[in-house]
């Protein structure tokens, strides 16, 4: 799942980029609201986790600003500003969940993930297609109720496909998901994952449509 956060505190947000890397996030990290007023101009993400005081522009007239825009990406709030008037009107202007500095990196993680998986529509943590379970929030997979062990990459790229179970996604789609702008992939990278996977979960069960990317499709 692939994140944005803007946050302008050096420490804070090294710490909260670091530590939600760990429990399977790709992580975007800006400092200012121009620069991530620009990003969700461009950028697909699962989730925001926007700091409310930023140099340039700060973090409720971003989220105003988004929303205007038609932004309907999972907003979190994060701010030391713990009133009930300052939450009332983040929330008035569409945020969607709020988290109070210093941060609990595993609080936040569970409301990154409860947020996530209430956008998709979903009121379990685990998603099913066919022979194939996972849980995000655990990082664990499952072939007819056995556990199957995958490398967080691989977890991730199955994560990707499952939450667009019948959706066709290309291959920079899967490569911005698994490593946003902090990482660079070989050109071949996601075609191994791919393999992986397919040895690990059925050779049918990852379909490539040629030329376009790779689905996951509902059982019939």
């Amino acid at each position: 799942m692939r994140v944005l956060l803007v946050e302008d505190d050096a420490l804070l947000g090294d710490g909260i980029r670091k530590s939600l890397d760990h429990l399977g996030f790709t992580v975007d990290w800006l400092r200012n609201g121009r620069q991530a007023e620009v990003a969700l101009g461009t950028e697909e993400y699962s989730a925001i986790v926007l700091d409310i005081g930023l140099p340039e522009r700060d973090g409720l007239t971003l989220l105003q600003s988004a929303r205007a825009r038609g932004v309907h990406t999972p907003i979190l709030m994060l701010t030391a500003r713990d009133t009930t008037p300052d939450k009332l009107k983040g929330f008035s202007l569409g945020a969607d969940d709020y988290v109070i500095k210093p941060v609990d990196m595993e609080e936040l993680a569970a409301r990154l993930h409860a947020l996530i998986r209430r956008t998709a529509g979903r009121a379990s943590p685990r998603i099913q297609v066919g022979e194939v379970e996972i849980d995000p929030d655990t990082r664990q997979a499952w072939k007819n109720g056995q556990p199957v062990e995958l490398s967080s990459k691989e977890f991730a790229l199955l994560e990707m496909l499952l939450q667009n179970t019948g959706r066709v996604l290309t291959r920079v789609q899967l490569e911005q998901s698994l490593y946003g702008w902090s990482e660079g992939a070989d050109s071949n990278t996601i075609e191994v994952f791919i393999h992986h996977l397919r040895k690990k979960l059925g050779s049918d069960f990852i379909q490539t449509l040629r030329g376009i990317g790779y689905t996951v499709r509902p059982p019939l």
